[in-house]
Protein backbone atom coordinates (compact mmCIF):
# COMPACT_ATOMS: atom_id res chain seq x y z
CA UNK A 1 0.00 0.00 0.00
CA UNK A 2 1.19 3.33 -0.67
CA UNK A 3 1.41 6.51 1.20
CA UNK A 4 -0.82 8.27 -0.40
CA UNK A 5 -3.27 5.40 0.39
CA UNK A 6 -2.36 4.90 3.79
CA UNK A 7 -2.42 8.54 4.41
CA UNK A 8 -6.07 8.47 2.92
CA UNK A 9 -6.84 5.84 5.64
CA UNK A 10 -5.78 7.90 8.47
CA UNK A 11 -6.84 11.16 7.30
CA UNK A 12 -10.79 9.51 7.55
CA UNK A 13 -10.43 10.40 11.18
CA UNK A 14 -9.78 13.68 12.45
CA UNK A 15 -7.32 14.65 14.83
CA UNK A 16 -8.13 14.29 18.59
CA UNK A 17 -10.62 12.19 19.72
CA UNK A 18 -14.04 10.99 17.94
CA UNK A 19 -16.63 8.03 18.07
CA UNK A 20 -16.76 5.43 15.07
CA UNK A 21 -18.22 2.45 14.13
CA UNK A 22 -16.90 -0.39 12.79
CA UNK A 23 -18.03 -4.26 12.47
CA UNK A 24 -21.14 -3.36 14.39
CA UNK A 25 -19.95 -1.65 17.24
CA UNK A 26 -18.38 1.60 18.99
CA UNK A 27 -14.76 2.55 18.95
CA UNK A 28 -13.33 5.59 20.82
CA UNK A 29 -10.45 6.46 18.52
CA UNK A 30 -7.40 9.02 18.80
CA UNK A 31 -5.64 10.14 16.12
CA UNK A 32 -2.45 12.22 17.04
CA UNK A 33 -0.22 13.81 14.02
CA UNK A 34 3.65 14.05 15.10
CA UNK A 35 6.59 16.45 13.42
CA UNK A 36 4.93 18.10 10.95
CA UNK A 37 3.15 15.14 9.88
CA UNK A 38 6.04 13.25 9.29
CA UNK A 39 4.55 10.53 11.63
CA UNK A 40 0.58 9.96 12.78
CA UNK A 41 -0.33 7.23 15.41
CA UNK A 42 -3.98 5.43 15.95
CA UNK A 43 -5.50 4.20 19.26
CA UNK A 44 -8.93 2.65 19.09
CA UNK A 45 -10.49 1.65 21.86
CA UNK A 46 -14.22 -0.66 21.31
CA UNK A 47 -16.79 1.26 23.82
CA UNK A 48 -18.13 -1.29 26.59
CA UNK A 49 -15.66 -4.03 25.44
CA UNK A 50 -12.28 -5.10 25.38
CA UNK A 51 -10.74 -4.97 21.63
CA UNK A 52 -8.07 -2.19 20.85
CA UNK A 53 -6.40 -1.43 17.35
CA UNK A 54 -3.28 0.47 18.03
CA UNK A 55 -0.73 1.80 14.91
CA UNK A 56 1.83 4.61 13.99
CA UNK A 57 2.41 5.55 10.59
CA UNK A 58 5.63 6.63 9.22
CA UNK A 59 6.41 9.06 6.07
CA UNK A 60 10.36 8.07 5.13
CA UNK A 61 11.79 8.94 1.40
CA UNK A 62 8.55 9.24 -0.10
CA UNK A 63 7.33 6.17 1.81
CA UNK A 64 4.80 4.96 3.94
CA UNK A 65 5.46 2.40 6.35
CA UNK A 66 2.44 1.37 9.09
CA UNK A 67 3.92 -0.37 12.21
CA UNK A 68 1.00 -1.91 14.00
CA UNK A 69 1.35 -1.91 18.22
CA UNK A 70 1.89 -5.47 18.85
CA UNK A 71 -1.54 -6.79 16.37
CA UNK A 72 -1.29 -7.93 12.85
CA UNK A 73 -0.95 -5.05 10.38
CA UNK A 74 -4.14 -6.83 8.67
CA UNK A 75 -6.60 -5.85 11.48
CA UNK A 76 -5.29 -2.51 11.73
CA UNK A 77 -5.77 -2.18 7.55
CA UNK A 78 -9.68 -4.00 8.63
CA UNK A 79 -10.24 -1.28 10.90
CA UNK A 80 -9.54 1.89 9.01
CA UNK A 81 -10.97 0.44 6.09
CA UNK A 82 -13.81 -0.29 7.41
CA UNK A 83 -14.88 2.37 9.94
CA UNK A 84 -17.70 4.31 9.63
CA UNK A 85 -18.16 7.99 11.63
CA UNK A 86 -20.73 7.51 14.66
Amino acid sequence: MGVNDLSALFARLPEGWSEVEYDGRRWGVTRTVHGDGRSESVLAEELGGTDLVSANLYRLDGRAVLKPCEMPEAKVLDFLEGLAPA
